[in-house]
């Protein structure tokens, strides 16, 4: 049933958004899964965030699908599908209840708040870290009610895995503790404070864990710059937005029309909507309460919810968004706990039939994939997505700024151009909105402006590697190649993996006659893309200009090698007295 309502994900393309780092433009991903690489994956806090296994998922992927979006859309549906199947087997084993259980999976794999993990490739983090998580919880399960100390230990090590994959884990060992509550049932209420104080001491691995991943990542995060500091958000700013964003994750929980990504931060929520959401979150937390010993899977359903996502929830602030739908993606297996144990309840007490009860279960997982088939289509692509996103949202600079690389793209200068200056209307001091004008404005043959615009996003995040590189194109097409080379250093400081910074700055050193330099950037170049055969030819050049003819012959026939029809190349080698055989 997922394959089939998900299977449209499988022809949906590459997003502008987060894609080209994780995939697209990632020498790493896009070399395969090689040591070098996976040497890479464990050492690089790339993107914020210690995730080794993520970024080996999608090395494989291109070891096996090639460089096209359909092979890791087709890996996301895949861990998605056996994540639903896994969730149901995890309830079956903890509860022996069958049909709920399935519907509990059921309304996890089709619900339209889950397309986005699905649908991105970039959010390959969550179906697989979810795919961990959910072993874990399987192997605990086990292991609390058969007391099997060996499967502990694999609940141990599929959680470490979970981390490795994306750390929004860390609250896992949480979970148990609920499930321990309810259907575990392993406290006593004769001895509460000792057998919570067993139950907890029980989980100090997992908890050690997490605080190792806490760590790695806020480190990495602080690093990096990703998280928002307080002079743009506020505490009392992001304490606002943390409850009415579960106000909201509720609320799209039960009607999620419309989605869109990324929801803008407004900042400031009216006094209502924060009052409102407040007492709504505590109200429901003294209810989960109050009704733990008659109703003890709402005490863990709720809690569920709300604890796995505190990591999520904006307190501390990664990036611009208010919420997003793929932060619910664990977290709402806890509403759908409560929801489908007090249907069962209802139906019970009021001694329905069992068919009527099947029958509104269908119904509601016939809506569900519906929606979820519907939202799928608005991640064909960035232009559909983004589009999409500025028509169920206000003041979202973002969106016009992804939808204006879409149609940089598409060759649209004039409309990128428009969107562009509306981004910056709402948001005027984003340097991603003034580098993206400044690709504009090189397309459009307008360098001084372009450099103008790089300037000005580079006074604003003084860190933007393509910002850098970009600038030095402009300069260098301006003929001022001491700024432009030194434009290129920098940025390569910032990502020394850059193949097209690489390139510029061996050219630009060519240009100015510093042929031992270039020769080395060009190796460089041929190290992160072997399989080239222009760079090869270049440095062969690079290298008949300091005289070294028999490493230049070297490299001119391992670019025939790669294209032996290369006539230019030919006649280099030619020209060097090499015969060339047929």
């Amino acid at each position: 049933m997922t394959l089939v309502v998900f299977w449209p994900v499988t022809s949906c393309d590459f997003l502008n958004y987060d894609d080209p780092d994780y995939f697209t433009a990632n020498p790493h991903v896009l070399s395969g899964l090689t040591s070098a690489n996976i040497a890479w994956a464990f050492t690089t806090g790339y993107k914020s965030s210690w995730q080794p296994l993520t970024w080996m998922s999608l090395m494989l992927d291109t070891e096996l699908f090639g460089k096209n979006p359909a092979g890791p859309h087709f890996t996301n549906l895949v861990f998605h599908s056996v994540n639903a199947a896994i969730l149901f087997l995890l309830f079956w084993k903890l509860t022996s209840a069958l049909w709920r259980s399935a519907f509990v999976a059921a309304l996890f794999a089709l619900h339209p708040l889950h397309v986005e993990s699905v649908a991105w490739i970039s959010e390959r983090k969550d179906v697989l870290s979810t795919f961990f998580a959910l072993l874990a919880l399987l192997s605990y399960a086990h292991y609390a009610k058969e007391n099997c100390r060996r499967v502990f230990w694999f609940a141990l090590f599929f959680f470490a895995l979970g981390l490795m994959a994306k750390p929004m884990l860390v609250t896992l060992p949480f979970v148990m503790l609920l499930l321990d509550c309810w259907p575990l049932q392993r406290f006593t209420i004769h001895n509460l404070r000792l057998t919570a104080s067993r139950l907890a001491s029980e989980k100090i691995p997992f908890f050690a864990l997490s605080a190792v991943s806490c760590a790695i990542t806020f480190y990495e995060q602080q690093r990096s710059g990703a998280v928002a500091t307080l002079v743009k958000f506020s505490m009392g700013e992001r304490i606002e937005n943390a409850f009415v964003s579960y106000a909201r994750y509720l609320g799209k929980t039960f009607w999620p029309d419309p989605l869109a990504i990324p929801y803008p931060h407004p900042g400031h929520w009216e006094l209502s909507l924060v009052a409102c959401s407040v007492a709504l979150v505590f109200g429901l937390s003294a209810i989960a309460i109050l009704m733990a010993w008659r109703f003890p899977f709402v005490f863990t359903g709720w809690f569920w919810f709300a604890g796995t996502l505190v990591p999520v929830i904006g307190l501390v602030q990664v990036g611009n968004q208010a919420m997003a739908d793929r932060y619910t993606y664990l977290p709402l297996t806890g509403i759908f706990i409560i929801f489908v144990w007090s249907l069962n309840e209802y139906c019970a007490n009021r001694r329905l039939p069992k068919q009527l009860a099947g029958v509104s279960a269908a119904i509601i997982l016939c809506a569900t994939a519906v929606q979820a088939r519907s939202q799928i289509f608005y991640w064909q692509n960035s232009g559909t997505l983004f589009r999409h996103a500025l028509a169920v949202t206000k003041n979202n600079f973002a969106a016009y700024d992804n939808l204006g690389t879409y149609l940089y793209r598409q060759g649209q200068m004039p409309e990128a151009l428009d969107c562009f200056q509306k981004s910056l209307e709402i948001n005027p001091d984003d340097a991603d909105t003034f580098y993206n004008l400044g690709n504009v404005f090189i397309k459009m043959g307008r360098v001084d402006e372009a450099i103008n615009n790089y300037r000005r996003s580079l006074a604003i995040d003084p860190n933007n590697a393509e910002a850098l590189g970009n600038l030095g194109s402009a300069l260098a097409e301006k003929k001022q190649f001491d700024e432009a080379i030194s434009c290129f250093q920098k940025a390569l400081q910032l990502n020394p993996d850059s193949v097209g910074t690489h390139y510029n700055l061996a050219t630009a050193f060519a240009i100015v006659n510093r042929f031992p330099e270039a020769a080395q950037q060009y190796r460089e170049v041929i190290r992160l893309v072997p399989d080239n055969s222009q760079i090869y030819t270049m440095l062969g050049d690079a290298l008949v200009r300091q005289g070294q003819l028999a490493a230049a012959v070297q490299n001119y026939q391992t670019a025939l090698r790669l294209k032996s029809d290369d006539a230019r190349t030919m006649a280099k080698l030619q020209a060097l007295g090499v015969q060339i055989s047929n």
